[in-house]
């Protein structure tokens, strides 16, 4: 799928992460790696040399062979290479639409937007999966017919924190485990990857925009999601727009959010791209649709 910026222009993707993948997905060598590489006991050892001081040497190589501008992120010396992928960014750098009618994003990514239909079922690059299979809960898959499901996906180069997309009440963090795989569509040819992934999710009873429920899906390998709020308060917590809501460490990795019936217009561009196959380019704190009246 291709990707384009909301000027219109062609965006393009690390030409090295998309050859790994290749390598992985589309050779019988590349096959017998990603069954090793997916395996729990490989994963928790990889991050934790991930998180040690030993793994700063790949920063460097890892940040030119992507070509990361480190422009709009805070300066500071790195302990670990994940302390690097989780970098904090400028705030001036991703100024938060504040207006309460507008719909903003909460990451950094390339987004696709769908109608949740009556029968919960969605394609993505010839993937089928279910609001039921996804969320594990007809009764969600239920409550959410008729809005939209926006899919927010982010690749290595980009800044790997989410943020609350309004003001509300924060529900407590649900986890569904799974078999951690790539994100990136090159996969989705070949494996049914919602349905493989470690996702969470909570829900987030929002000031402008109904009850939105917000989950985030680990990647290959490594891929942890780190959500902050892992409360188990009934009423749930109060957060404010724009505040962050947790972080990605090292892997390509996607947000979700679906949006009940009738609570927010998207933007027309962007429903204009999703409907041609296209992913639009979009920055934390932007405005990507609006409140319904």
């Amino acid at each position: 799928m291709k990707c384009i910026d909301r000027k219109g222009n062609i965006v393009s993707e690390s030409k090295a992460q998309g050859k790994a993948l290749d390598f992985l997905y589309k050779t019988k060598i590349g096959n017998k790696i990603l069954k090793i590489l997916v395996n729990p006991t490989i994963s928790k050892v990889a991050g934790a040399f991930l998180d040690s001081r030993m793994s700063t040497f790949l920063i460097e190589p890892f940040r030119k062979k992507n070509n990361i501008d480190l422009t709009d992120f805070e300066e500071q010396e790195y302990t670990s290479f994940n302390d690097f992928f989780t970098r904090k960014i400028k705030s001036q750098a991703r100024p938060i639409d504040m207006e309460e009618n507008s719909l903003i994003s909460p990451c950094d990514s390339s987004l696709s937007v769908y109608d949740i239909t009556e029968d919960g079922e969605f394609v993505v690059k010839n993937t089928k999966y279910t609001m039921e299979s996804l969320f594990r809960s007809k009764k969600l898959a239920k409550h959410y017919e008729g809005g939209k499901l926006l899919i927010f996906r982010l690749t290595v180069t980009d800044y790997h924190r989410f943020h609350m997309i309004d003001d509300g009440m924060l529900s407590k963090n649900y986890r569904i485990p799974g078999v951690l795989h790539t994100v990136n569509p090159i996969a989705n040819d070949f494996t049914p990857i919602y349905k493989e992934n470690t996702r969470e999710f909570s829900f987030l009873k929002s000031k402008n925009f109904g009850t939105v429920a917000m989950m985030e899906v680990g990647a290959l390998m490594v891929g942890r999601i780190c959500n902050y709020y892992k409360h188990n308060e009934p009423k749930g917590m109060e957060v404010m727009r724009g505040m962050e809501k947790g972080r990605f460490e090292f892997g390509g990795s996607t947000v979700i959010i679906a949006l009940e019936k009738d609570k927010a217009i998207i933007d027309s561009d962007i429903l204009e791209n999703s409907k041609h196959n296209f992913e639009t380019k979009i920055k934390m704190g932007e405005k990507i649709g609006k409140k319904f009246k």
